[in-house]
């Protein structure tokens, strides 16, 4: 099993050097984005907590999934004020490809392992935006010191849940997760290599 730390995220394509730089020129879309996936992060961390199969999920279940809720809900709530106090909203809608392409890997229907491949596909979007806001923490030191320390401060709460969705994942099953992860990591980085250009 190998063991991740800040600066060795497991992912095996890494975003574009000047993803953040391009992101950033449009920093209203951009806070839109991030509190729509704020959202969908939260709302994913309390369906978990419904989707137990059994009525004694393991006590540390609900409690790091209301963890990680609420300081999903908090993250939206920041991103928000920001977004609202530069002029901007948070529109009704919000579509995002990556995701759903990764939520078709989901064993449905199999018990834990769906239980599993929930999980780890939520330690996948947690790493992957681990990556990025550090990507966007770099780019927007000395030029938006107020967007700087946004994304100092989360990409640490997100390299949190990623290894909290990992360890929940080797708790509830009896199987190893090591073979299942690396192949997920290598298909998050092919749907990575498909998705356009977006915030």
């Amino acid at each position: 099993m190998t063991s991740y730390t800040i600066t060795h995220l497991p992912l095996k394509l890494q975003t574009s050097s000047n993803w953040a730089d391009r992101v950033l020129e449009q920093p209203l879309m951009l806070l839109n984005d991030h509190a729509h996936l704020e959202k969908k992060a939260a709302n994913n961390a309390l369906d978990m907590l419904n989707r137990w199969p059994t009525s004694s999920p393991p006590l540390s279940w609900v409690s790091n999934m209301i963890h990680v809720a609420r300081d999903e809900i908090e993250h939206l709530q920041i991103v928000n004020k920001l977004l609202e106090r530069r002029g901007g909203e948070m529109i009704k809608s919000h579509k995002n490809s990556y995701a759903a392409d990764l939520n078709t890997l989901i064993r449905m229907g199999q018990g834990h392992r769906e239980h599993v491949d929930r999980l780890l596909i939520s330690a996948l979007i947690e790493c992957r935006s681990c990556e990025r806001f550090k990507l966007l923490a770099d780019a927007s030191a000395g030029s938006d010191n107020e967007l700087h320390q946004l994304y100092a401060d989360l990409w640490r709460s997100e390299h949190g849940h990623y290894a909290v969705f990992l360890e929940m994942a080797r708790l509830i099953t009896s199987e190893s997760i090591d073979d299942r992860w690396e192949w997920m990591l290598c298909k998050e980085a092919e749907t990575m290599s498909d998705q356009p250009f977006d915030y």
